[in-house]
């Protein structure tokens, strides 16, 4: 668009009365497009704003004309939508405003690296779930019945009265970037049934438009809508989230605070690649198609055929300005071209290499087509997951002969084949080999596959309607019965052993002799059930009644917050923490009094009469519990308001936002330390001073430091446990699952190889199934063993 074109439109506006963010809300485009639209600073742009922003203005025909008729050059167009030669002027490439090209300084760089980033984790999921070996199944599709696509009018951005001419969308998986390139609209709609290759196809797509000899205009960048509400998160929200967790380098800022990521996405300079549409919940279909026709932004949608129609069904239209493709089955020729060559473990006898045959049997049947058996398997392996579980079943297992899928005894139907499929993936993929050394050089430790599967199982059903596997979300999925006493168990624990160091040390260093030794040892023997006591209850209350920090959350600990102002949320946590531990500290003041009667009555029992201790105990549930409460309450209520989520972009890998989020607790607990302790020590001599004309004599001596210390490391220590997420890694995923038998001792390593061997992908800082039908079959099996076991209870953060 140059300044000649942008003059009509600034004239059109200002007739109508308009102001540039009226107009922007009217037509449902940006404010920064019509700027740049009006001022001429756009060297190019696209016909389905322009419409939309005609539209929008009530343009006549010729106003239209003088908006629409001007290429990117300058030149005028003829009137007819057809050129001198009589045939239709080819379509625009879909493409922003601007481009890459013209994004300058950091916010080029940033998309230049981001353009990098996503070529180099594509390929290199290409690599792990081998495309190419040893060829690419051949993808191809049809196009999408005319209900579920726009008008061929819109998705060509064709004005008022032009006629549409008809676009080839016919190719394959070597050709899905050119058929993009013919969608004027630059919005498409991929469907198949499971396991038909629709992510394998985002893949190529996104490699092979990043690979064009021209630089796109945008970015592909591949999302996973599985866990998408569009109720809660705006379209802008998820892609400018999905960025940062998946790319955390785009974390930085620009001028004017945004961050790189939010300012690629408001320039439009990302094409959004999202991926499994049919995965997002059922019920929040509808409202997600809604929210994406709100918007003429260019992307490319994957969905399962049916989840999509009827998603389109009831809100009774599809994809605005999208044209949609299908994707159609494998041909028996494709499987007869393929199978063959992936079996190289049998070769013949006469030593010359040549491959024995093992699935010649089976491709003889299959295209016979004259039993039950071979009709069953035809249909099943029509899609290229089933070939490649079928592949990796008996093309790379020895003893194992595909013969066994004609039998319709033990299958007689498609299901049971492809369920057969599908269990047979984890054996092969852990049979036993040599192991590898890994890069510090030690060998890499062989999992069993029975182990394997059920460890699997058990992820694979933490949380139904999430794919994701976050290592800060599998202690939810314990029971709210056992996460307290693990609560309970470790803050006893913690404050028991923080009492016995205190009070050696102080009686070897200060006293210089081990007095007291005894007195040492049961007073920490009863203070230790007194803080876990304390602990408990308020981790149950912020459980119960839903808190900010109720659940095991992934924080930092900011010292300036990036927000202006302190604003409400600070507060708030602030308060509900504050009341919370108010309530614990109280808890925690009268065990702690009940403790020192005790202990009193063991070492000093004979001079003592029932009265007095009964009256000192009530005093020192008071003070204690004032000491501890406010004392807790004021540190934890401030550390609540200053931790911030770290919305997993401190790191690329779960491995990484692991090792920097222990970090973070560990400078939380270097912070808490000499924090409570002298925030127990001051405020005791405080409330003692105030309530010793009300309850007195009252004594805080020397010993009001010695509390002090007790309560700042078993405090900080028990916090750290109960109450971080990398505490609850530790005390429930490293600890109690397995010793249940849920999880590996080492979930880390357990993860890492499953990714290595193709079972896991990795999205940023999380893990994911490698298709949303194996996750499935090892929840149903895992379920199928373990009766008993309830609906997934995990927590989100």
């Amino acid at each position: 668009m140059t300044d000649h074109s942008g003059t009509p439109l600034r004239r059109l506006r200002k007739q109508a009365g308009l102001t540039q963010e009226e107009l922007a809300e009217r037509a449902v485009v940006s404010v920064r497009t019509i700027r740049r639209l009006e001022s001429g600073k756009s060297a190019d742009h696209r016909l389905a704003t322009i419409n939309l922003l005609a539209d929008a203005l009530d343009a006549s025909p010729e106003d239209r004309r003088h908006l629409t008729g001007l290429p990117s050059n300058g030149q005028p167009e003829p009137d007819s939508p057809q050129s001198a030669s009589g045939s239709p002027p080819p379509p625009p490439l879909p493409g922003p405003a601007s481009g890459l090209s013209s994004a300058g300084g950091a916010l080029a760089e940033a998309a230049e690296a981001l353009a990098r980033e996503v070529r180099r984790r594509w390929k290199r999921e290409e690599e792990h779930r081998r495309v190419h070996d040893p060829f690419p199944l051949p993808v191809r599709w049809q196009q999408a019945p005319a209900g579920l696509t726009d008008h061929p009018e819109n998705i060509q951005c064709l004005p008022p009265g032009a006629a549409s001419q008809e676009v080839d969308l016919s190719g394959d998986a070597r050709s899905v970037a050119e058929t993009y390139r013919r969608i004027s609209s630059g919005r498409l709609v991929i469907l198949g049934r499971a396991g038909s290759g629709k992510s394998i196809l985002a893949i190529r797509f996104a490699l092979d438009l990043l690979s064009a000899p021209d630089s796109p205009d945008r970015v592909p960048v591949i999302f996973s809508l599985g866990s998408w509400d569009p109720t809660t998160t705006s379209l802008r929200d998820l892609l400018v989230d999905g960025l940062l967790r998946d790319h955390p380098h785009l974390s930085g800022r620009v001028p004017g605070g945004a961050t790189l990521a939010a300012a690629l996405v408001d320039e439009d300079l990302i094409l959004p690649v999202l991926d499994g549409f049919d995965e997002i919940a059922e019920g929040l279909r509808g409202e997600a198609l809604h929210t994406l026709n709100a918007t003429s932004l260019p992307l490319v949608l994957t969905s399962r055929r049916d989840e999509y129609e009827q998603a389109v069904r009831g809100g009774e239209s599809p994809l605005v300005l999208a044209a949609g493709i299908e994707l159609t089955d494998l041909t028996l020729d494709d499987l007869a071209d393929y199978l063959p060559r992936t079996a190289r473990s049998v070769t013949g006898g006469n030593g010359s290499g040549e491959d024995s045959g093992t699935w010649d049997g089976v491709l003889k049947e299959l295209h016979a087509g004259q039993d039950p058996g071979s009709v069953n398997l035809a249909r099943v392996l029509r899609t290229p997951l089933m070939v490649n579980l079928a592949r990796t079943t008996y093309s790379e297992t020895l003893g194992r002969g595909p013969d066994e899928l004609l039998d319709t005894e033990r299958f007689p139907t498609g299901s049971h084949l492809e369920e057969h499929l599908l269990a047979g993936f984890l054996p092969a993929v852990y049979r036993h080999r040599a192991p590898e050394r890994a890069g510090d050089g030690h060998r890499r430790r062989h999992w069993d596959a029975d182990r394997a599967q059920h460890w699997l199982g058990y992820l694979a059903g933490l949380d139904r309607g999430r794919q994701d596997i976050a290592w800060w979300r599998i202690a939810g999925s314990v029971r709210l019965s056992t996460r307290i006493l693990s609560v309970v168990l470790a803050s006893t624990l913690c404050v028991s052993m923080s009492a016995w160091m205190v009070g050696i040390v102080f009686s070897l260093w200060v006293v210089g002799e081990p007095v007291g030794l005894g007195w040492v040892l049961v007073q920490g023997a009863l203070v230790g059930p007194s803080a876990g006591a304390a602990f408990g209850t308020a981790y149950c209350v912020m459980s119960v009644f839903h808190r900010g920090a109720v659940q095991p959350s992934h924080v930092r600990l900011r010292l300036r917050s990036r927000s202006r102002g302190v604003g409400r949320r600070p507060v708030r946590a602030f308060t509900a923490r504050f009341k919370v531990v108010l309530l614990g500290g109280f808890v925690l003041g009268t065990g702690y009094a009940c403790a020192l009667a005790i202990l009193r009555l063991l070492f000093q029992g004979v001079s003592l009469t029932a009265w007095s201790v009964l009256q000192d105990t009530l005093i020192n549930m008071l003070i204690f519990g004032l000491i501890f409460g406010s004392v807790g309450g004021l540190i934890f209520g401030l550390l609540a308001a200053l931790e911030a989520p770290m919305d997993t972009t401190a790191a690329a890998t779960p491995v990484r936002l692991l090792s920097s989020n222990r970090a973070t607790v560990g400078r939380q607990f270097l912070v808490l330390v000499p924090m409570l302790t002298l925030g127990i020590s001051l405020s005791g001599h405080v409330i003692v001073e105030l309530l010793q004309d009300i309850l007195g004599p009252l004594v805080w001596g020397p010993d009001g430091f010695l509390i002090g210390a007790v309560g700042g490391l078993g405090g900080a220590a028990s916090y750290v446990l109960a109450f971080t997420a990398w505490g609850q890694w530790l005390t429930l995923s490293r600890i109690w699952l397995p010793l249940t038998g849920k999880l590996p001792w080492d979930t880390v390593a357990f993860l890492d190889d499953a990714y290595r061997r193709g079972v896991l992908r990795q999205t940023g800082a999380v893990y994911q199934f490698r298709h949303i039908r194996l996750q499935q079959h090892l929840d149903r099996t895992f379920r199928h063993q373990q009766p008993d076991r309830g609906p997934a209870q995990a927590t989100t953060p």
